[in-house]
């Protein structure tokens, strides 16, 4: 099973040994990998839609170790599963919040998100629910751009640059993302004279400034 890059950016997240839920698994190409390559022994593989359900299902039918389970978000979860980990990829901010907000938790050590967008609520909701980020990336796949959050259990307090813009995150994709931000957001104020943009379009140049 050969992933894409930012499917391997997850899976390169995902500690030896892990017991692993991957919601929103689509066809289970990550539980499959972390189960061909012994990261993990245990994963389940949770989908909402029937069909994509029914996909992985088929996939996995002779891969012993993973298990496909339908339901929303973390029901498909069972306290006897010992799940220690997991993965929520290739979703908005708010969304991968409101997965996390239903719950259960319990048990969970280690959050592997890889949100496409709204990723300063993503990191607010994280950090009032007492978990501290331990790694971050921001990478290009196919021309769309991922950041990809790795926290664990702690407190932390961010400042709003930080939830904003990540706590180190750095490098040209970063770079290009909010380049990106700047160009839009000149395009909005030369077509509506919006002056209140001004500050988020200097905040943005401030933080490129203090990161290259």
């Amino acid at each position: 099973m050969k992933l894409s890059k930012r499917l391997q950016a997850v899976a390169n997240q995902v500690l030896q040994g892990a017991r692993v839920a991957d919601i929103g698994s689509d066809h289970a190409k990550l539980p499959i990998w972390l189960v061909e390559n012994a990261v993990s022994d245990f994963v389940v593989a949770g989908e909402v839609a029937k069909g994509p359900f029914e996909i992985a299902q088929e996939a996995c039918q002779e891969i012993s170790g993973i298990e496909v389970r339908l339901g929303d978000g973390l029901s498909v979860l069972q306290a006897e599963d010992g799940v220690d980990t997991v993965v929520i990829a290739g979703m908005g901010g708010v969304l991968i919040s409101e997965i996390l907000e239903r719950g259960p938790l319990d048990g969970l050590k280690r959050l592997i998100l890889q949100a496409n967008n709204e990723e300063a609520e993503l990191r607010k909701w994280l950090m009032e629910h007492d978990w501290m980020i331990a790694q971050e990336e921001i990478l290009e796949d196919k021309g769309k751009i991922y950041e990809l959050m790795v926290y664990q259990r702690g407190e932390e307090v961010l400042s709003d640059k930080e939830l904003t813009f990540g706590k180190n995150l750095a490098g040209p994709v970063f770079e290009k993302k909010w380049q990106k931000g700047l160009v839009e957001i000149e395009k909005i104020q030369s077509l509506h004279f919006q002056t209140e943009l001004e500050a988020e379009k200097k905040k943005i140049e401030e933080v490129l400034s203090e990161r290259r």
